[in-house]
């Protein structure tokens, strides 16, 4: 319905499990490296969990599509079988038996030990070609104890030196408590590895929510205000399901007064409507910084709490000039900042250009705090220098506020740096993030490419970004905007 309107390819907030739209906050990522390290190393038994709707099955299909050509996989997603018809499905997905086979009941009188038999033929003839077999049991925490005991039993297909079949159970958290009863702590005791995945935090909420809107192709088409997405988290909770309900309602009720801005009122009308109840939020959670992407940023958060109480406040100071510039500037001149071509300074032209600019710079002006002097924390070793601004000119504060609800309406935290290049002029540098993590860095930046193809942002050392300093360092370079380039 709005995915034309705003040009999605697809729907942005899909249940699926669809695994090019997993976003890999630090609790995925992590878990996603481990069950990868895992496979790696045939550790034997592994145990992921999770709340109901924190992206269990799709981080499942995320690890499948990347796991090689000599790893047979094997995938079971319901639990609710027999010992028996879970073997016959383990067999099928390993191409043992055939689906035909399968359904016209030619198994149906073998027995559970050859079935076993069979399994064990099948990884013992992996050994001389260096494959090897994982099987995958989603919703776990279903599975009957005969079955339980049963998988126990196949944990014990091994050689003397390793084991030939690597068992992931992914399930909900009473997984944990089920596998800790005493008929099952034979099976406990094989676990070598644990893993639970938490929601999102307040942070990684933005930043979920701007990656899936750049996945299905409209991410410059619509935003959320930074309200707005402080707001779906709290009513989620942080659990990307809910997340992409929320959403999913949001957009339709913008779709509906054909507004290109998600709202705080959209979403709590999304989550009245969906029955959501509003989550607590955990005490002293505004000294986080709002938008961070990743996890580098809070490693700078850790490694400073000078930068933490530094950067809450600028956030806090500049939050009341942001939307008094943002009423005034929509989409098409915002987007208009990182699209060259409009005019030779980069805005639009004509007398709608004019009135935009001239109004949205006395709104910025005119709020209570037009500061724009939020600088980058101490110690981050990384930013993405995302546009330069000359001060001398007057569109200049409009052009930075509008920027800056872009950006952080995407997700990104906002620094400035105002450098002085003598005869050249004053200019202003817009910056998104803060990283000690140059692989986290990259990956942010590569991803605003995404939303914004026609900007050429690109990675600067934390040191450059306040420096009139001639040479960035390599893969840094200034961003091309309006005529030229920042001199």
């Amino acid at each position: 319905m709005y995915e034309s309107y705003y040009g999605f390819a697809e729907k942005p907030f899909s249940l699926t499990p669809d695994p090019k739209y997993l976003y890999r906050s630090e609790s995925h990522a992590n878990a996603f490296d481990l069950l990868q390290y895992a496979i790696r190393r045939r550790e034997g038994f592994v145990v992921v969990t999770g709340d109901i709707g924190t992206g269990k099955t799709t981080l499942c299909r995320a690890l499948l599509e990347q796991i090689d050509r000599t790893t047979f996989t094997a995938l079971v997603l319901n639990p609710f079988l027999t010992e028996e018809d879970l073997l016959k499905r383990i067999l099928q997905d390993f191409g043992v038996v055939s689906r035909d086979e399968a359904k016209t009941g030619r198994l149906a009188h073998v027995s559970k030990q050859e079935l076993i038999d069979a399994l064990y033929d099948f990884l013992l003839s992996l050994i001389p070609i260096k494959a090897s077999a994982v099987l995958i049991i989603d919703e776990a925490q279903n599975l009957p104890l005969p079955v339980l005991e049963q998988i126990r039993i196949l944990s014990n297909l091994e050689t003397d030196k390793e084991k030939l079949l690597q068992i992931i159970l992914v399930g909900q958290l009473n997984l944990q408590t089920l596998l800790r009863s005493p008929e099952l702590r034979q099976l406990d005791q094989r676990v070598s590895i644990r893993y639970e995945l938490k929601p999102l935090d307040e942070e990684a909420v933005g930043a979920y929510v701007a990656h899936r809107l750049t996945i299905a192709g409209g991410g410059s088409s619509v935003s959320f205000a930074p309200k707005a997405l402080r707001q779906v988290h709290r009513r989620s909770g942080g659990i990307p399901r809910l997340i992409n309900l929320i959403c999913d309602r949001a957009l339709l009720t913008a779709y509906s007064i054909r507004a290109k801005r998600i709202t705080p009122d959209m979403v709590s009308h999304a989550a009245a409507s969906l029955d959501v109840p509003e989550t607590s939020v955990r005490p002293l959670g505004w000294l986080r910084p709002r938008a961070s992407l990743v996890a580098a940023a809070a490693l700078v958060l850790l490694a400073s709490a000078i930068a933490v109480g530094a950067t809450a406040f600028f956030y806090q100071r500049f939050d009341a000039s942001v939307n008094a510039a943002a009423a005034e500037i929509r989409s098409p001149e915002r987007l208009a900042l990182l699209r060259p071509g409009l005019r030779s300074n980069g805005t639009p032209s004509g007398q709608e250009g004019a009135r935009v600019v001239t109004e949205g710079a006395r709104a910025f002006q005119a709020s209570d705090n037009p500061r724009v002097d939020r600088h980058l924390p101490p110690g981050a070793a990384l930013t993405i220098l995302v546009s330069s601004f000359p001060i001398a000119e007057t569109a200049t504060i409009a052009d930075v506020a509008a920027l800056t609800e872009w950006l952080e309406s995407s997700g990104f935290p906002v620094f400035y740096a105002e450098v002085d290049l003598g005869s050249r002029g004053r200019w202003r540098r817009v910056l998104a993030g803060a990283y000690t993590d140059p692989e986290s860095a990259r990956r942010d930046a590569d991803r605003l490419k995404a939303a914004a193809p026609q900007s050429d942002a690109r990675l600067v050392s934390g040191a450059f970004a306040a420096s009139a300093m001639a040479t960035p360092a390599p893969d840094a370079d200034v961003l091309t905007r309006r005529s030229g380039t920042e001199p």
